[in-house]
């Protein structure tokens, strides 16, 4: 039970729904006593001795004794069902507001079909378990409570030689329990690997269709619902080996109640009616052994359900706020990253010995092929992750020390893989800031180079876009993205790369908006085109996560390196490419 003890949070506040849904419960359960009484009345007071003046009046008992019982069943099913949806929404709320706040460690390794799953079939698992699995567990206690108590009543020898095999029962449903439970856990692991397949492959479809890899992805699925199929295999084994074994002890106790009952009622010790009653009593009895089996299924994939949701709700979060973190009202932009060392957990030192001074206002420019550490830079200024070695400092004050909130709503970000809700253009490019007008949409649209073929859509900023919306080509999206960022008024700009889904001729117009908004403000330039970064205050080159080359554009190629080497590169079909010699014989004039 140390599931539902975590979990108490969650239903706690509702335990006048689970009390009430129990107490109905065990009424209704108790209403079914009533059978067994009545039909011994009937046969020891008028069947046998030919008075059927009071079957009517028996009958009349037995039909409202039905309604009673069946009045709250009705109750226990009403308040069952608002107790587990009432907790699942508490859990699905707990559940999100998590996920929002888990830091980029965590969603490094997180598969979304899992979580989805989690979401979704967990949930509602545990929905069902609290709503009416636990009031059917402790119904199995009442019924077996009241019926052995009648039955000790009629004949108290008869019950016990009745009940001898009842250990044996509940040591075979302890058993099954144990072994059952293990083959959840891996029931669920295969269903969310599952998920994570359909999910993988409908996000990807185009990938998967210009590859014409249609028929590996078949194969994929068919080994993960193979999986899924073997495991559901291996429950229905168990429930096949245990269920026979558990209907065979059951049914023992009606053949016992059967041999010595029955030599009871000729001995003269107990009435036919006796026999009859005890006879509906111990089915009364079997009955919720019977169905223990199915409740401990349903409790067992609860267990499994709780303890994969419970993963989630007990993770460490890593980067959170300090316990007096500092607020700031104004910011200046001032960024200092003094003797940076990081590394990503699994991995290698992506970031070492990083300096840099970045005054409020400057434009640095980075530059570096893949895994030099130029987005690893931006991402501790962010503080998707803390830093380990060193500090970054923003206006004097540690990253570390200020209110992720305030931080992060100082800076506007364009990733380079650009993402889009399933929403409007306004929507998309207003979700940094509450209540945007439309004049300050349309202007950093404009600022964006965005506006013009949003306006040539049908339905202009109305138009909906998205992974189910209309599509837009790369360059568009990140378009869209950098008006998303610039609407924000950020005081300092990060720019990852968010010019290499557009040609050339949009980039200067791109960029000729983006100098009026980077006035005053700090900016990083994340890029691998040169021409993205020669304006900038200072340059540094990256490689493997050291500092190669830093200075401005045209220190750099004075310089042999890197740097050098990539400008000749980009632009090797102009004639201002630069080589050693030529740098000498024309004195850098570019």
């Amino acid at each position: 039970m140390e599931v539902l003890k975590q979990l108490k949070a969650f239903y706690w506040s509702e335990r006048w729904l689970l009390f009430f849904s129990i107490a109905c419960l065990a009424i209704a359960s108790a209403t079914g006593i009533v059978y067994p009484i009545l039909a011994r009345h009937l046969i020891d007071d008028m069947i046998i001795p030919g008075n059927y003046d009071g079957v009517a009046v028996t009958a009349m008992l037995v039909f409202a004794s039905i309604t009673f019982k069946a009045c709250f069943q009705f109750l226990h099913g009403l308040s069952g069902g608002r107790l587990g949806n009432r907790v699942a929404k508490n859990l699905r709320g707990a559940l999100y507001n998590k996920l929002q706040y888990l830091s980029f460690q965590y969603y490094d390794k997180a598969k979304t079909g899992d979580l989805m799953s989690r979401l979704t079939a967990d949930l509602d698992g545990l929905r069902q378990f609290i709503g009416f699995g636990f009031a059917q567990f402790m119904n199995i206690f009442f019924m077996v409570t009241f019926g052995a108590a009648m039955m000790f009543t009629i004949h108290w020898q008869l019950t016990l030689l009745t009940f001898i095999t009842m250990p044996f029962l509940v040591f075979t449903v302890m058993r099954f329990e144990k072994r059952i439970h293990p083959q959840f856990q891996m029931m669920r692991k295969a269903m969310s690997n599952l998920t994570t397949a359909v999910q993988e492959n409908i996000t990807g479809v185009r990938t998967v269709k210009s590859f014409a890899r249609e028929p590996y992805e078949v194969d994929k699925f068919g080994v993960r619902s193979m999986e899924y199929k073997e495991n559901q295999v291996g429950a229905a084994f168990l429930f096949a080996r245990f269920f026979p074994i558990m209907e065979i002890l059951s049914a023992t106790c009606v053949v016992l109640l059967l041999f010595f009952g029955g030599r009871l009622v000729i001995k003269g010790e107990i009435s036919l009616g006796d026999l009859v009653a005890f006879n509906s009593l111990i089915w009364y009895v079997i009955g919720p052994m019977w169905g223990l089996g199915f409740q401990i299924n349903q409790y067992t994939q609860s267990k499994a359900s709780g303890e994969r949701v419970l993963e989630i709700l007990n993770h460490y979060v890593h980067v959170k706020d300090k316990e007096n973190a500092i607020k700031l009202d104004q910011v200046q932009g001032h960024v200092h990253f003094s003797n940076v060392t990081f590394q990503y957990p699994d991995a290698g030192v992506a970031l070492h010995n990083f300096d840099l001074n970045a005054p409020a206002g400057s434009v640095i420019g980075l530059l570096g092929g893949t895994g030099s550490g130029k987005s690893t830079i931006v991402q501790l200024l962010l503080r998707a992750y803390n830093v380990k070695e060193g500090t970054v400092n923003l206006d004097g004050h540690d990253v570390r020390d200020i209110r992720l909130e305030d931080l992060r709503s100082q800076i506007g970000l364009v990733f380079q893989e650009t993402f889009l809700f399933s929403s409007t253009i306004r929507n998309n490019i207003a979700y940094g800031v509450k209540n945007a007008t439309m004049d300050a949409i349309i202007r950093a649209a404009k600022l964006a180079q965005a506006h013009d073929f949003i306006m040539e859509l049908p339905e202009g900023y109305d138009t909906i876009v998205g992974e189910r919306g209309m599509g837009l080509s790369g360059g568009q999206k990140q378009r869209i993205a950098i008006a998303r960022a610039l609407i924000v008024n950020p005081r300092i700009l990060i720019l990852d790369d968010s010019t290499s889904a557009v040609d050339m001729e949009t980039e200067h117009e791109i960029q000729r908006g983006l100098d009026e908004v980077m006035k005053g403000r700090t900016t990083f330039i994340i890029a691998h085109r040169i021409s993205s970064l020669r304006h900038a205050d200072e340059i540094i080159v990256l490689e493997e996560g050291v500092v190669k080359q830093r200075g401005t554009h045209k220190q750099l190629l004075q310089m042999d390196g890197l740097y050098r080497d990539t400008y000749n590169n980009q632009y090797a079909d102009r004639p201002d490419s630069i080589t050693s010699s030529d740098a000498e014989r024309e004195g850098l004039k570019l």
